[in-house]
């Protein structure tokens, strides 16, 4: 018997701020609002629900790809898809247990060391708390223990594969270059196999020194690489063919053919991956050629007879082993000539050291407060997967030397998060890459600035200046970032959240929103204790008191603010701690006082005086709400600017239509006019609660007539995002007539803009009312067969917009 097994490795570099626990926004995202959520829109939601065509390119049936692949999800990942994308994430758990249906009881997902740390490099330590955590991970997200566990980077040496043996995973999957040399079992001489020479057909096991073993299945190196890089997802058949070439007739054991790329390849590096993945599963599935299976039912199947050795510290992304995340060994990601990796030497060394003179002060702290810190350590995956107060007290009452006051309960948690990104800061695509200021390599040193300030604050330790001093030997290729230490102090410094900043964005964007007695600002918990507003035309003074809690460290603080916004963007404020009550009130009534008498320069004054280097303005906002507060600001601006630009397109319109007649270049002043004008329009067109569908083909005409350039990735984006509202809609409500009604005339909209729109998450929504929908005489606008022979014209025109394959 012949079986086919595909593995996606799933993974996005950790974005998110180490302080806040939340991605911020990133515009290079757009229209999205991060990468993870336009990768999640790209790849990971449509593997949930792929499509199954039929010849005339209708959707015959929406597949779970998870249910039939193998996969493994970084945890990180995973913590991001349980807050913003939690429909995701339930399909990736549906898609895993209706794999175990499938497979034998085995399920096709499978952990992954904790943050993607290249293990044959990381501290012992730290290898044994990276597979604990992916284990509990994965057991808090699928319900049951893992069966093998992904390697970052398929990065591996005799200790780690030890590690996971010793928290008993099964089984691995690595590269074929990886493998050193086989025996038969119960043979005695060894084949060198080196040199991606390994037969992949079938499962090997690694005997480790501590006499446990682990089995290894070595991918298709060929197949593999063509999914990655060659094009083979752009033919669903041509996927399905390749993959049945994996087999011999000169083997005669059940073979395997398999192979294991990053998932990512499914639909964000290769438009409509799923697809072609879906098509070629289905393929084989029907063909009889073979059959699908994942890793845990093969192997269970039919255990390994060879022993398999590796070539240590090696992996599937770097040929020269794992210098990648090390040295300037020649691999990078291509583009720039005359650039080199020199910096990862020093970034390491100065990662090391400072992983190294943690944790001494993590053991003496700690060892008053947790009985085995490092087991304690190895625990607190608990606390990161449910911070709730319940779990946080029952993990102290099983590590605690004794019952912890407040304070001492604030600082081992303090101990235990810089312990948590002293490990973050070695996630692997910090060297991936080719430039030290790059988004990944910063992320790592967000990491280690957030573990040295904790370190600071639970130890009065401040390792910052020897460790930066160590970055100044990791140099930038571009002449205006130096250095690692410069690259820190631009960019980690600025970024560090502290109490006293959170009330400051608070005391900001309260002028701008009401907020109320408790609001949550990401991580922490404000409680308004007083606050109050004067009003002078365009001009505000907030004074206020709140109290703050972070629900990672439960620190808190009692905090005054002051902040004078005098319009626009200019924003001055200040916090600080007043011990006493009278002496905050006293401030308030001088600050009131001020502001009553319209001296603005006394408030001012006032404001300088009383919170000395404690000052704020909109640049202290954290990036979301300081993006919607300069939107704010910007409205009314932009939109009479643009209507502006309205009255002088309409005024010069019939000369630009006369000078494109003729062929005369148009003046550049009136084509940016003209198509700020009509982008502006068709925007406002499509965001009215009933669009003129008449008036959007008027201004698509004059967009022709003009060859103005439009902003499609916008007005796409917001029409995509009408219609999803609009079959939401009628998904709630299948028997009402109008709600297909509306959304069929959106259809007609969206098919008359010059753009492709996704409709995908439509057709989920729509797929099972549309592929059995029958009104059955039922809707709002009467009874009868007249009624019926609209319903039937309705679900006939939608199917055919949204290419769905109706009910035979």
């Amino acid at each position: 018997m012949n079986y086919v097994c595909v593995h996606g490795h799933f993974y996005q570099p950790p974005r998110e701020n180490p302080s806040l626990e939340a991605v911020e926004l990133q515009d290079s995202a757009y229209p999205y609002h991060d990468w993870n959520e336009r990768v999640t829109a790209e790849c990971y939601a449509p593997n949930g629900t792929s499509r199954l065509l039929d010849d005339q390119q209708r959707i015959v049936e929406l597949v779970n790809n998870y249910s039939e692949m193998s996969f493994n999800f970084g945890p990180t990942l995973l913590l991001w898809m349980e807050q913003k994308a939690p429909h995701v994430l339930d399909l990736i758990r549906e898609g895993d247990k209706k794999s175990q249906d499938r497979y034998g009881g085995h399920g096709s997902a499978i952990a992954q060391a904790y943050n993607h740390m290249i293990m044959p490099l990381a501290h012992p330590r730290d290898k044994e708390t990276q597979v604990i955590w992916g284990i509990r991970d994965f057991v808090k997200r699928f319900g049951r223990q893992p069966e093998g566990m992904w390697l970052p980077e398929t990065a591996v040496d005799t200790a780690s594969l030890e590690a996971l043996a010793a928290e008993g995973i099964k089984f691995t999957i690595l590269a074929p270059r990886q493998a050193k040399r086989v025996r038969r079992q119960g043979g005695r001489s060894w084949k060198d196999v080196s040199g991606d020479r390994i037969d992949p057909s079938r499962a090997y096991q690694v005997r480790l020194p501590s006499k446990k073993t682990i089995a290894v299945f070595f991918y298709d190196g060929p197949i593999s690489q063509a999914v990655a890089f060659e094009g083979l997802l752009n033919d669903g058949k041509k996927f399905a063919d390749r993959l049945l070439s994996g087999f011999s007739d000169q083997r005669t054991w059940p073979q395997l053919s398999h192979i294991a790329t990053d998932g990512e390849s499914y639909g964000h590096h290769h438009r409509h991956g799923e697809m072609a993945l879906t098509y070629a599963l289905h393929s084989i599935e029907t063909g009889q050629v073979a059959k699908l299976t994942d890793y845990g039912q093969f192997l269970e199947l039919y255990p390994p007879d060879h022993w398999a050795e590796i070539v240590e510290n090696t992996s599937w992304s770097c040929v020269h082993g794992v210098e990648r995340w090390k040295s300037n060994c020649g691999c990078n990601s291509g583009g720039h000539a005359g650039w080199n990796q020199e910096w990862r030497a020093p970034l390491r060394n100065s990662l090391d050291w400072l992983r190294d003179n943690l944790a001494p002060v993590f053991e003496k702290q700690a060892a008053a407060l947790l009985r085995e810190p490092w087991a304690a350590r190895n625990d607190y995956i608990d606390v990161i997967l449910n911070r709730s107060d319940e779990n946080v007290a029952a993990f102290f009452q099983k590590h605690a030397t004794h019952d912890l006051d407040d304070a001492e309960r604030v600082r081992a948690l303090k101990l235990l998060e810089m312990q948590r990104h002293a490990m973050l800061m070695y996630t692997s695509c910090g060297w991936f890459f080719d430039e030290l200021s790059g988004l990944e390599t910063v992320q790592v040193l967000h990491y280690a600035g957030r573990a040295i300030q904790l370190a600071r604050e639970a130890a009065g330790v401040d390792l910052q200046p020897q460790f930066t001093e160590q970055l100044r030997n990791a140099k930038s290729n571009l002449p205006e970032h130096k250095d690692g230490e410069d690259i820190y102090k631009k960019w980690v410094e600025p970024g560090v959240v502290t109490p006293d900043k959170v009330v400051g964005h608070y005391a900001v964007s309260s002028l701008f929103e009401s907020y109320g007695d408790k609001t949550r600002i990401y991580r922490y918990i404000v409680e308004r204790q007083d606050y109050g507003v004067e009003t002078e035309g365009r001009v505000r003074l907030a004074v206020g008191r709140a109290h703050v809690r972070s629900e990672i460290t439960t620190e808190e603080a009692t905090l005054s603010f002051g902040v004078l916004h005098l319009g626009d963007h200019n924003i001055s404020g200040g916090v600080r701690e007043f011990r006493e009550q009278p002496q905050f009130e006293e401030l308030r009534s001088k600050l009131n006082e001020a502001f009553a008498k319209a001296d603005t320069a006394e408030v001012i004054r006032l404001l300088d005086e009383q919170f000395p280097n404690r000052t704020f303005s909109l640049r202290s906002l954290f990036r979301d709400e300081q993006r919607r507060i300069i939107n704010l600001i910007l409205k009314d601006t932009l939109g009479s600017v643009g209507a502006s630009f309205r009255n002088m397109y309409e005024n010069q319109a019939p000369l630009i239509r006369f000078l494109s007649a003729l062929s005369v270049p148009v003046p550049s002043a009136f084509v940016s006019a003209a198509s700020i004008a009509l982008n502006s329009q068709l925007q406002q067109a499509l965001e009215r609660p009933e669009i003129d569908s008449a008036a959007v083909k008027g201004l698509l005409r004059e967009v022709g007539l003009n060859n103005v350039h439009l902003d499609t990735t916008t007005l796409e984006f917001t029409i995509r995002k009408r219609l999803e509202n609009q079959a939401r809609l009628y998904d709630q409500h299948p028997d009402d007539l109008e709600a297909l009604k509306g959304l069929h005339s959106l259809l007609d909209v969206a098919g008359e803009l010059p753009m492709h729109v996704m409709l995908s998450e439509v057709q989920n929504l729509c797929f099972s009312h549309l592929v059995h929908g029958s009104s059955n005489g039922k809707g709002h606008n009467g009874d009868g067969a007249q009624t019926q022979q609209e319903w039937d014209r309705e679900l006939s025109a939608v199917r055919e917009k949204l290419h769905i394959q109706g009910h035979q």
